[in-house]
C-alpha cells in the first residue's frame, strides 16, 4: 500500500559565492513526496535551477547513510533539522507539514567559514585529528584479534565514544562555538582501549591544546549532546578533562616542577 503523499515548502536558503562574499537568503517552492529524504529534495531543487539556467545550491554529501559526517546543515535553526539522533541524509520530508517553511543555512561558527552556500571548512576537526588522534603500533602483519583482552564494558564505551563521524553539529549547536565533544569522543575511544595507553597523556594533551587553538571553550550548556545525530554523551568529555589534568601534573612531576 503506498501511503506517500506530497506537500509544498517554502524554502529559505543561504546563498553564497565564496567565504568572503557577502551572503543572503533566497527563497524557492518546491512540491516534493513526503518519501523523499531532505537531501533528495535539494537534488530536484538543484535539477530545477539547472534547467533555468541558475547555479544550483552547493551541499556537501558522500554517503547518505549518517556515517560520513559531510552533510550537516541547520534546519530552521537546528543542526541536522528537527528529528533526534537524526542526519541530515537520513531525514525525511514527512517531518515537515505541507505550508511549512524551512530555513537551510550553513553551520554558524567562526572556526567553520563558509566555502560556498552551505558549504563549511571543517579542516580544524583535521588538525585535532593529526595532532594525536592515532596510535604508533609496530609493523609487520596484524596480531590475532583476540590477543588483547578488552573488558566488555570498555569495549562498550570505547564502540559508542567512536560512532562520532565528525559533522560539526556539537560545535554548530553550542553558544561557545566549543569543540570538547568531538574532541572528547576522539580522546575516549582510544583512551579506554589497551591500545592506546601507551600515549594517553600525551595524545590527550596535544588534542585538547589544539582544539583551544580553534575553537572556544565549554561552559556546560549540554547543547552539543542534544544536536549530536549519534547521541555522544557528555560524560567524555568528564574523562577527557581528567585525562588532561592528569597529564599536566605528570609532565609537571618530570621536569621537577611539582
Amino acid at each position: 500500500m503506498n501511503t506517500s503523499t506530497t506537500i509544498t515548502v517554502t524554502l529559505k536558503v543561504w546563498r553564497q559565492t565564496g567565504p568572503t562574499a557577502p551572503g543572503r537568503f533566497k527563497t524557492y517552492t518546491r512540491t516534493v513526496s513526503t518519501e523523499a529524504s531532505f537531501l533528495e529534495m535539494i537534488d530536484l531543487l538543484n535539477e530545477e535551477l539547472n534547467d533555468r539556467g541558475e547555479e544550483p545550491v552547493a551541499i556537501e554529501s558522500d554517503c547518505r547513510e549518517g556515517i560520513c559526517g559531510t552533510c550537516g546543515v541547520m534546519i530552521n535553526g537546528q543542526a541536522h533539522g528537527p528529528r533526534t539522533a537524526t542526519t541530515t541524509c537520513q531525514l525525511h520530508m514527512r517531518e515537515f507539514a505541507d505550508g511549512d517553511q524551512i530555513v537551510v543555512e550553513p553551520f554558524r561558527a567562526k572556526s567553520f567559514p563558509v566555502v560556498r552556500d552551505l558549504v563549511v571548512d571543517r579542516s580544524p576537526f583535521d588538525r585535532i585529528i593529526e595532532s594525536g588522534g592515532f596510535i604508533s603500533v609496530d609493523t609487520g602483519s596484524a596480531s590475532d584479534a583476540n590477543l588483547t583482552l578488552v573488558p566488555k564494558e570498555a569495549a562498550d564505551q570505547a564502540f559508542d565514544a567512536a560512532a562520532c563521524i565528525g559533522c560539526g553539529a556539537c560545535v554548530a549547536a553550542c553558544p561557545n562555538s566549543a569543540a570538547q565533544l568531538f574532541t572528547s569522543a576522539k580522546v575516549s575511544h582510544l583512551a579506554l582501549l589497551p591500545q592506546g595507553q601507551p600515549e594517553r597523556g600525551a595524545r590527550t594533551e596535544s588534542m585538547v591544546e589544539t582544539m583551544e587553538e580553534y575553537f572556544g571553550s565549554c561552559s556546560n550548556h549540554g547543547e552539543c549532546h542534544e544536536a549530536c545525530p549519534k547521541e555522544i554523551s557528555l560524560d567524555f568529555i568528564a574523562l577527557m578533562n581528567r585525562d588532561y589534568m592528569r597529564a599536566k601534573v605528570a609532565n609537571r612531576s618530570l621536569s621537577g616542577r611539582s
